[in-house]
């Protein structure tokens, strides 16, 4: 084997196992959406729920903040905000658009923005774009992760709130979309201002039997507002990581395919080569026959020539 059909071979065997490697993470990749998207459909009906409670409590009592109030204090203030992204690559586009989209979004607010990233590369991205880090969180590799990501981000943003370092708190990130796609979204969490509460206190009741509140007005809402803010929380965690998995998804069906055409051009290229080898090894054994051949015939006549008459 020449040099030259031995150095395409191991190229051929390389991309063969590249290929392995990324149909592989193309199947976690898969299997992973699969599991975020069902735990977003899972919450559903608990927000469904929770929303149901909430406006109960908001027919029932008074508002929480004067809106009032509530637009000077957030003309007046920092905004947290809470941005979701990738911990690895091969994701594409993921963090670029999520960053910019939080970029450009908080940059339209008044007020300084403070950012709590979650994903090391979305926060490189960020700092980069001249924002105010406060912290990074470690992207959750499984939906049971999720709970934990979020109970620390509840305890780091709420100490910060107590402190007065923002009253506005907004989380990006992007939502699946149909086809392996995503988009960029943000939501307001805090403060929860009187037009929010009076879109819940305008859901009706989906049933005839009115709704009771067992405790006070207060404990019961307050505890409503703890989990609408987890689920939203929890929410957003999770259609990032679907997301997150349907670009690599995508970048390594991209792969697959760019690995597909290169052995096709790697294996036509190596099946070239050695057949033009074959063809020059069987040209000398053709050439030296014929050679052979002549300088016989040669041999022959000058034997004749010095013996004709043997």
């Amino acid at each position: 084997m020449s040099d030259s059909t031995a150095s395409l071979l191991r190229k051929i065997n390389s991309a063969g196992d590249l290929q392995s490697v990324v149909r592989t993470m193309k199947a976690l990749a898969a299997s992973s959406i699969g599991q975020y998207e069902k735990s977003v459909l899972a919450l559903g009906d608990y927000y469904r729920t929770v929303e149901l409670g909430l406006g109960v409590c908001f027919r029932n009592g008074a508002p929480i903040a004067s809106k009032s109030n509530e637009r000077k204090k957030n003309n007046e203030s920092a905004i947290g905000a809470i941005v979701f992204g990738s911990d690895q690559g091969l994701v594409g586009q993921f963090n670029d658009v999520i960053a910019d989209f939080a970029v450009k979004t908080l940059a339209s607010l008044p007020g300084q923005a403070r950012i709590w990233a979650v994903g090391e590369r979305v926060n490189a991205r960020l700092a980069d774009a001249g924002l105010t880090m406060m912290g990074i969180f470690t992207v959750p590799n499984s939906v049971q992760a999720i709970t934990s990501l979020v109970g620390q981000i509840q305890i780091e943003s709420e100490t910060r709130r107590a402190k007065g370092e923002y009253t506005q708190l907004y989380i990006f990130h992007n939502r699946p979309q149909a086809g392996a796609l995503y988009a960029p979204v943000s939501q307001r969490l805090l403060p929860l201002d009187t037009v929010w509460q009076q879109s819940l206190a305008k859901i009706s009741w989906p049933t005839k039997n009115l709704p009771e509140v067992m405790c006070s007005d207060t404990t019961t809402l307050r505890v409503l507002i703890r989990e609408y803010l987890f689920i939203s929380l929890f929410r957003a965690c999770a259609e990032s990581l679907a997301s997150e998995n349907a670009s690599r998804l995508a970048a390594m069906q991209r792969a697959d395919k760019n690995i597909d055409d290169l052995l096709e051009h790697l294996r036509g290229t190596f099946h070239r080569v050695r057949q033009s080898g074959i063809d020059e090894e069987l040209f000398d054994v053709i050439s030296g026959f014929e050679a052979l051949a002549k300088e016989k015939v040669l041999h022959n006549s000058q034997c004749l020539k010095s013996n004709p008459e043997g």
